[in-house]
């Protein structure tokens, strides 16, 4: 930070509009690549799932709650878990609240979990959350998205993760997966990402993309070694 290089405006002017051309050409390719996800093809929904919800038993289609698009945020939290993941944490308080903008453009956002609804409605109230929260314990649904991992597979290490087999550190991972509902009420699963594909949704980290510091991580023992849930900052 002291050595970084300091010019006059007129310098520094001409960088920054060198950069802008930069910037520009990363927005059309964003933007190309959106339109390609939307193009992406879409696989039918032939299972049925039923999620423990605040309204009770609710099926995949119930969580689009009358809309046709559905975002569910898979969110790691384990059947024994004492907290939810801090990282997804961090990632709840950068979506909660958007509900409403969503619903004006034909987008439900449901977080998944494996944990009983009455420990995510616990965690959700401590952390002051209004997104809607179910459980999916009672089914394979975050198995089948391949954000949940049985014991045999984290045995052997062959677990299926972001496209891959490998080692997963834990039995829960995150994820966003995304659905579609035709006018026959026909689902489809439209898209899904996983790992660094979920910055996105983070606008924080965003924000930290623009300061000269950037994320400041890599001298740290793990990504996000820094990084507390909201309600476990010091002064």
């Amino acid at each position: 930070m002291q050595d970084h290089k300091v010019v006059s405006r007129e310098k520094w002017l001409h960088a920054r509009k060198e950069y802008l051309e930069k910037e520009k050409e990363f927005t059309r390719l964003r933007d190309s690549l959106s339109r390609q996800r939307r193009e992406l093809p879409w696989v039918k929904v032939d299972k049925e799932y039923l999620f423990d919800g605040p309204d009770g038993e609710e099926s995949l289609a119930d969580l689009f709650d009358g809309r046709s698009q559905l975002i569910i945020y898979h969110f790691m939290y384990g059947k024994d878990w004492e907290e939810g993941c801090p990282s997804c944490s961090f990632w709840a308080d950068n979506f909660n609240g958007i509900d409403i903008h969503l619903h004006h453009r034909d987008i439900s956002l449901v977080a998944v979990s494996t944990a009983p609804l009455d420990i995510l409605n616990a965690y959700k109230e401590r952390m002051g959350w209004t997104f809607k929260w179910v459980s999916s314990g009672g089914n394979y649904f975050n198995h089948d998205y391949h954000v949940t991992f049985t014991p045999a597979e984290m045995r052997r290490g062959d677990v299926y993760y972001n496209y891959r087999i490998g080692k997963f550190p834990s039995e829960e991972a995150p994820g966003i997966s995304v659905f579609c509902k035709n006018g026959n009420g026909e689902l489809f699963h439209t898209y899904s990402c996983y790992a660094r594909g979920l910055d996105m949704l983070n606008g924080a980290y965003h924000f930290m993309d623009l300061v000269p510091r950037g994320r400041d991580e890599d001298d740290l023992p793990y990504t996000m070694a820094w990084l507390r849930r909201r309600d476990q900052y010091g002064d």
